[in-house]
């Protein structure tokens, strides 16, 4: 398990960028301590690690939620999440040629 600050770092983000994730519901709500401290496991440092990744090569939150989406519901193929890569990355070919 791992405190809000454990997975900032462990992360590469800050500790408010994790309570945005987790407001706008990119990132599930973790467990509570006692204490009512967020403890997180490695399921959400995975998802953390995916958005900021996503995010570092141009996705939006919107494209990323979906692809979250989808990727929750094993029972989606890969079509619907190449179709979104492939847009971002016409999209990014576009303004690479302007």
């Amino acid at each position: 398990m791992f405190s809000i600050g454990q997975m900032a770092k462990a992360g590469n983000c800050r500790v408010q960028t994790i309570r945005y994730y987790e407001q706008i519901e990119l990132l599930p709500n973790p467990l509570r301590s006692s204490g009512n401290q967020r403890l997180y496991n490695q399921k959400h440092l995975d998802r953390i690690r995916f958005i900021r990744h996503s995010r570092e090569l141009g996705f939006s939150l919107d494209q990323i939620r979906k692809i979250l989406s989808l990727s929750d519901d094993s029972g989606n193929s890969c079509e619907a999440v190449d179709k979104i890569a492939r847009e971002h990355l016409s999209t990014v070919e576009s303004k690479i040629e302007r």
